[in-house]
């Protein structure tokens, strides 16, 4: 998209359309349609869900958030070193901005910051906020769902990227679909930038389902959410009545793994579509996959990356990894 760099306190509304992306719309009514059912987890994040799942990370049950923020800003000047002057940070799933702020306290001289989420409102505001903050950085948001190609701002040549992707997110991606949207980011960041990339890892089973059956119901209600948004962006007819939220760790795949189980046999129509569930029948909404260091190896490297620094809390419970693209995969390109 052809587009001139706008100072912060211009914010380029083109980048953020107004409705549900179609890829997302496609894949929420052909994911339903499938033997074993299943749901974007990108179609958690309207305005609703987004503040749900602020509320979440507050909940002591859910560890990842408070973790990952605590490694950052016991390592946030050393990520600064790295990441160095006049770069561009680029803010996959930017949410609330919190974590990215910790790093931008620390980058004086950050050329552009492009926070990039589906959530338009809670994008917006972001970006507001941002360009109040720091006033000499140019903050270019675009709306859209990451996990497919979009167009960035243009931005000089020279331009070194830096991108940023915490909060255990690509635990939500299989494997194979993690390694092939990392080499999409290793793509965007060659040849001389790097990735900060969360990582949640694997420990003990009780820790991990607390977090996502939390006693307050936030977990549920966030899980249920995506049905609401269906019925009013797709015509959908879901009773929310006729589900609850079920979530279990999957110790033979080393994943979370998020549902909704139908309570009730009966149909639901969307786009005019008629989709039937039997009792029992269950929406498969998100996984998360743990790593340990032998897993994590190999999702870098077959994405193309080298791992330069693993950076941990004291519980070893995560990780910010620091990763560059490798030679091989430069000398590919």
């Amino acid at each position: 998209m052809n587009n001139t760099l706008h100072h912060s306190q211009e914010i380029p509304l083109e980048f953020a359309p107004s409705s549900l992306p179609d890829s997302l719309q496609m894949a929420a009514v052909s994911g339903l349609e499938k033997e074993s059912k299943t749901l974007p987890s990108a179609l958690f994040y309207d305005a609703v869900g987004a503040r749900l799942f602020e509320e979440i990370c507050k909940l002591p049950e859910y560890y990842p958030t408070r973790t990952e923020s605590t490694i950052l800003r016991q390592y946030a000047p050393a990520l600064a070193s790295h990441i160095g002057a006049d770069a561009v940070l680029i803010d996959y799933g930017s949410g609330s901005g919190e974590k990215a702020q910790l790093l931008l306290d620390h980058l004086p001289s950050l050329a552009a910051y492009i926070p990039v989420d589906v959530s338009r409102e809670q994008l917006m505001q972001v970006a507001a906020e941002r360009s109040v903050q720091y006033p000499l950085l140019q903050v270019l948001p675009v709306c859209a769902d990451y996990t497919e190609p979009f167009d960035f701002p243009n931005l000089p040549h020279q331009a070194r990227y830096i991108a940023f992707f915490p909060g255990s997110t690509i635990g939500n991606f299989h494997p194979a679909d993690a390694a092939a949207f990392l080499a999409r980011i290793r793509n965007t960041v060659m040849p001389e930038g790097k990735l900060i990339l969360g990582v949640d890892r694997r420990k003990n089973h009780d820790i991990l389902h607390a977090a996502y059956n939390d006693k307050s119901g936030l977990t549920a209600a966030f899980n249920l959410n995506i049905l609401r948004h269906l019925n009013r962006e797709l015509n959908a007819t879901f009773n929310l009545s006729h589900f609850r939220h079920l979530a279990f760790f999957n110790e033979q795949t080393s994943r979370i793994e998020m549902h909704l189980e139908s309570l009730v046999t009966h149909q639901v129509t969307i786009n005019d579509k008629l989709i039937r569930f039997d009792a029992g029948e269950t929406i498969h909404t998100e996984c998360s996959y743990k790593y340990d260091e032998e897993s994590l190896s190999a999702l870098v490297k077959a994405s193309g990356f080298q791992i330069d620094q693993l950076y941990t809390d004291r519980r070893e419970w995560f990780w910010i990894a620091l990763l560059s693209p490798s030679p091989s995969s430069i000398g590919n390109c």
